[in-house]
């Protein structure tokens, strides 16, 4: 049996077709939640690891979402920062000490204590790593120092330089909470999701390696974000999740009812799915936009001319108005118009073929017998591979290069599953194109993408690979650190308007669209939330009679 076929046997199984009518009806029914049911909900992918600081891959994050909490809560809407399992906190001047008070009686989903002593232990790791276990640093945590217990429900944080996104940084999917035990395993035993304790909602109950999860409710859980109307146990009595890696799959598992909720749906199938009555959700990640980044340790794209030239040369209109949807708007900075610190730079990123042609001919490059740039012998030849979970990577690529191939510059697009990815990703001589994104409602989610001891997108010396020979760009860098640690408000949001502008004016990355995380639910699921970046929460989810 094809591995589409087990999955649609394992929907068939979960549950029972409902017609059009009963959905449309349970719809407008304006009834209080109930509890009760499981939520069947397909998955693009499976998820890598639990490690909370790597819940920054959405299906890893789909999953910690429900299992573990944080120390505070972002409102989506207002961006504001709630109590959670912290009842308050206060943070000096210097934004160098954080200081949280605790919610009493809150426990890990092992009986275990969710205290002072915890979460101290959470941070110690998520802020210095574990090399021993392998556990590295969160992204989210700069200039970490240590932490110190001044009771069983008061923690303090020091830090060695301000902090200024630290308190977001305790509100993200990075920071779920998980118990000792938890902690002490090494990072490649945290892909087993039964062994991930954390303090939510929901709880891992079984789980089939790359195919099949179940959660199932906690009955004891009362410690929700403080402000939200709801507290006590998940209404929900479960959660399946199912990996569907087809589109065409979960599409039609939702609309025949054999699934209730599912992720990644396709700009192009946004009509069918609202055509039948049911539901998009296309949650902002409200961070840096889906872009073409370069890696200018690449003679080819070493020159900045050549970077400008590839940035005018591509027109993120027509890959907008011929991939996407109204969910994804153009993107007008590197940074979403939702983002905080955002500047529309869009008068530095208009599309101008005669531009770029007049730059890539100031650059020495010439077009050769064939159509393709040459210079010193070399064709003008790139490498990308596609991010397949990135909305229509593919095509976004393959059209880019079709842009670009009107310049007379090849851009050879590969698959995103080749075994060679991860070690010819960090060679800047086998990919000097890549495709980045990454989602946070903080300033500091610049320093996360750019950054070389981050996820180093660009690929500079000192960063995690030893194939990049000499590029660095102190500049960037320094302004980066800067944003990282600079505590008065409006100086810090100066600071990531200064680095929007120079990494356009550099022409590092071509953003191309702000990046949505969509998914389709059924008219009978009720009251899914989202926390500030896209993920789901179904601690408020219900199913309505259907």
């Amino acid at each position: 049996m094809s591995f589409t076929a087990t999955i649609k046997t394992l929907l068939l199984a979960s549950t029972l077709s409902v017609s059009f009518t009963a959905l449309a009806a349970a719809a407008d029914e304006a009834a209080k939640p109930v509890r009760g049911g499981t939520l069947i909900y397909l998955e693009q992918q499976p998820h890598t690891n639990l490690y909370p600081p790597a819940g920054g891959f959405y299906p890893n994050g789909g999953v910690l979402n429900q299992i573990t909490d944080k120390l505070t809560y972002q409102n989506p809407k207002t961006l504001e920062i709630e109590p959670w399992i912290a009842e308050s906190w206060t943070v000096n001047a210097e934004a160098t000490e954080y200081t949280f008070k605790l919610r009493k009686g809150v426990t890990f989903s092992d009986g275990t204590p969710l205290d002072a002593a915890a979460v101290a232990k959470n941070y110690d790791t998520f802020g210095l790593g574990n090399k021993e276990l392998k556990q590295p640093v969160s992204e989210v945590i700069n200039n970490y120092d240590r932490s110190e217990v001044v009771d069983p429900l008061t923690v303090k944080f020091y830090f060695k330089k301000p902090s200024p996104g630290f308190l977001q940084g305790t509100s993200v999917i990075g920071s779920g909470l998980v118990s000792l035990k938890t902690l002490a395993l090494p990072f490649d035993q945290l892909g087993d999701a039964t062994k991930i304790v954390g303090s939510g909602p929901f709880v891992v109950d079984s789980e089939t390696l790359g195919k099949e999860l179940n959660l199932k409710v906690r009955d004891d859980y009362d410690w929700g974000p403080a402000k939200q109307e709801h507290q006590g146990r998940a209404y929900l009595d479960g959660i399946k999740y199912i990996i569907t890696g087809e589109d065409s799959v979960r599409i039609g598992a939702l609309l025949s009812g054999q699934a209730d909720f599912i992720r990644q749906v396709q700009a192009y199938d946004e009509e069918q799915v609202e055509s039948q009555g049911y539901k998009i959700y296309a949650a902002p990640t409200r961070g840096v936009n889906n872009s073409v980044v370069f890696r200018p340790d690449n003679p080819l794209v070493s020159d900045i001319r050549v970077r400008q030239a590839l940035l005018h040369g591509t027109n993120s209109a027509e890959i907008i108005s011929t991939l996407f949807s109204a969910n994804y708007p153009q993107a007008k900075s590197i940074i979403a118009s939702t983002a905080q610190g955002y500047l529309d730079l869009s008068p530095k990123l208009t599309y101008d073929a005669a531009k770029a042609t007049e730059l890539l001919d100031q650059a020495g490059w010439k077009v050769g017998a064939n159509g393709v740039r040459e210079k010193d012998g070399k064709q003008l030849v790139l490498t990308a591979y596609e991010s397949p979970p990135q909305p229509q990577n593919k095509a976004t690529l393959q059209l880019v290069a079709q842009q670009w191939a009107k310049l007379g510059v090849t851009l050879n697009v590969l698959a995103g599953d080749a075994g060679s990815k991860t070690v010819d990703d960090l060679d800047p001589a086998k990919t000097p194109v890549s495709p980045a994104m990454v989602g946070r409602a903080d300033p500091d989610v610049i320093k996360s993408q750019y950054y070389p001891k981050n996820r180093d997108v660009l690929r500079q010396k000192g960063g995690p690979s030893d194939k990049v020979k000499s590029f660095v760009d102190d500049k960037l860098n320094g302004l980066l650190e800067q944003l990282s640690s600079q505590p008065d408000r409006e100086k810090r949001l100066a600071i990531a308007g200064e680095v929007q502008n120079y990494v356009i004016d550099q022409a590092y990355a071509i953003p191309i669209f702000e990046e949505p995380q969509a998914f389709a639910g059924a008219p009978y699921v009720q009251g899914v939330g989202f926390e500030a970046v896209g993920r789901p929460s179904f601690y408020n989810t219900w199913l309505a009679e259907h």
